[in-house]
C-alpha cells in the first residue's frame, strides 16, 4: 500500500501539475501546427461558418426555390440542369475557382444507351474540362461504331480502355505545356439492364434500391488504403500525413488522369474501377454521383435518405442537398447528379397505357 501511495503522489507531483499539463499542451499544439495544419484550420473554418450559418439562422436549412442568397453572394457561381430524369446542381462554393465538370447523355441514339459523368479537378480546371469533353466524345463514338456495325461491346473493357487512352493524351499535353492539374473521374453507363460504373479517384456513387437501401456504386481510392500504399511505395513512391493522407505529400487521392508530375513515376496511376450491377435484380429508386464536396458534408446514408425525401422537387433533391452541404460547411466545390428511375419507369408505363 505504501509504494502506491508513493507512486501516486509522484505522479500527482511530476505529471498532474499546473506546469506539466501546460506544457504538453504546448508540444501537442506545436506537433499539430507543423504536421497537421492544414487539418487544423479546416477544422476551425468549418467551425467558424457553421457559427456563422447558426447565428445567421441558417443552418440545417434548406433555401427555399426564391431565396437567391446562397448562388449571387455566397455560391459565387452555380450551374443546372434538368434534362427527361437527371438533374444536376453544382456549385463553386467557397473555393476561388470552379474545378468540377459534368455531362449528360441520355438514351444515346441506336444504342439505347445513357452516359452520367462527374468530374472534380484539382491544380486548376484544365485537366476535368479537357477529361469530360474528349471521355465523353470518344465513349460515343465507340457506341455508336459498335452500333452501326451491330456488334458486342464489352461495356466494362471499353471504358477502361477509353479512360487510360485519354489519360494519355491528357499527359502529352501537359508534358509539352507544362500543366499540372489532374481529375478524378466518375462515369456511369447505363443499357437495360446492366449498369457499369467505373471510377478513378474520390468522387463518389451511390444508390437507393427498391427497398430503400443504399448500395454503394464506387469506392474511393484514397493513399493511405493497404492496395494503393503497397502500389505507391512499390513505384519508389511515399504517403505523408498533411492534413490528410497525401501521396508524396501532395494529392489527397492516390488515382487520376493527369497529374503529370507524380504519374511520370507511377505514384499515381488512372486505371479505374469497375462495378457492374443489374437493374433488373437491385429495381432502383434513383441514383446519385458526386463530387467529394458533398460527401465532406453527408455520408452515403444520408445523402440517400436525404434525396429520398426530396424526389418530387424539379431537380430531384440535387439542388437542395447541394445547398445543403454548403449550409454544412462545405468547402469545396459541389456538384450532384441524380437520376430519377422512378421517373423514367413512369414515362414508360404512361406511353404503354395510351390506346390508339
Amino acid at each position: 500500500m505504501g509504494r502506491l501511495q508513493w507512486l501516486l503522489r509522484n505522479i500527482r507531483r511530476y505529471f498532474l501539475n499546473p506546469e506539466a499539463i501546460i506544457l504538453t499542451l504546448f508540444f501537442i499544439l506545436l506537433y499539430y501546427y507543423f504536421f497537421h495544419s492544414d487539418k487544423v484550420w479546416n477544422v476551425f473554418e468549418r467551425v467558424r461558418v457553421r457559427l456563422e450559418l447558426k447565428w445567421a439562422g441558417q443552418f440545417d436549412r434548406v433555401p427555399s426555390n426564391g431565396e437567391r442568397t446562397i448562388t449571387s453572394e455566397k455560391s459565387k457561381a452555380s450551374w443546372e440542369l434538368i434534362k427527361d430524369n437527371v438533374g444536376v446542381y453544382a456549385i463553386q462554393g467557397r473555393r476561388p475557382h470552379m474545378e468540377d465538370r459534368f455531362n449528360v447523355i441520355t438514351n444515346l441514339e441506336h444504342t439505347n444507351t445513357s452516359i452520367y459523368g462527374i468530374f472534380d479537378g484539382h491544380g486548376g480546371d484544365f485537366a476535368a474540362d479537357f477529361t469530360e469533353k474528349t471521355l465523353f466524345k470518344t465513349i460515343m463514338v465507340r457506341l455508336l461504331k459498335a452500333a452501326l456495325a451491330e456488334s458486342e461491346e464489352n461495356l466494362a473493357v471499353m471504358l477502361t480502355e477509353e479512360i487510360l487512352h485519354v489519360d494519355e493524351q491528357l499527359l502529352q499535353i501537359e508534358k509539352s505545356t507544362k500543366e499540372i492539374s489532374g481529375t478524378t473521374c466518375l462515369v456511369a453507363l447505363q443499357r437495360h439492364p446492366l449498369l457499369y460504373v467505373a471510377n478513378v479517384g474520390d468522387s463518389r456513387g451511390v444508390l437507393c434500391d427498391q427497398d430503400n437501401n443504399m448500395v454503394p456504386l464506387s469506392f474511393d481510392h484514397k493513399p493511405h488504403q493497404l492496395r494503393e500504399r503497397k502500389r505507391i511505395r512499390k513505384a519508389g513512391g511515399f504517403i505523408s500525413f498533411n492534413g490528410v493522407w497525401r501521396v508524396a505529400g501532395v494529392l489527397a487521392t492516390s488515382r487520376a488522369l493527369g497529374d503529370y508530375p507524380l504519374k511520370d513515376r507511377n505514384f499515381v496511376i488512372a486505371e479505374p474501377d469497375i462495378l457492374t450491377f443489374n437493374m433488373e435484380e437491385l429495381k432502383p429508386r434513383f441514383m446519385i454521383l458526386a463530387t467529394d464536396g458533398l460527401w465532406d458534408a453527408f455520408s452515403n446514408e444520408e445523402a440517400v435518405q436525404f434525396i429520398r425525401e426530396r424526389l418530387d422537387e424539379p431537380h430531384y433533391g440535387a439542388k437542395s442537398i447541394v445547398l445543403q452541404a454548403y449550409y454544412r460547411g462545405s468547402l469545396d466545390n459541389i456538384t450532384v447528379i441524380i437520376i430519377n428511375f422512378e421517373a423514367n419507369r413512369t414515362v414508360e408505363v404512361s406511353s404503354k397505357d395510351v390506346k390508339v
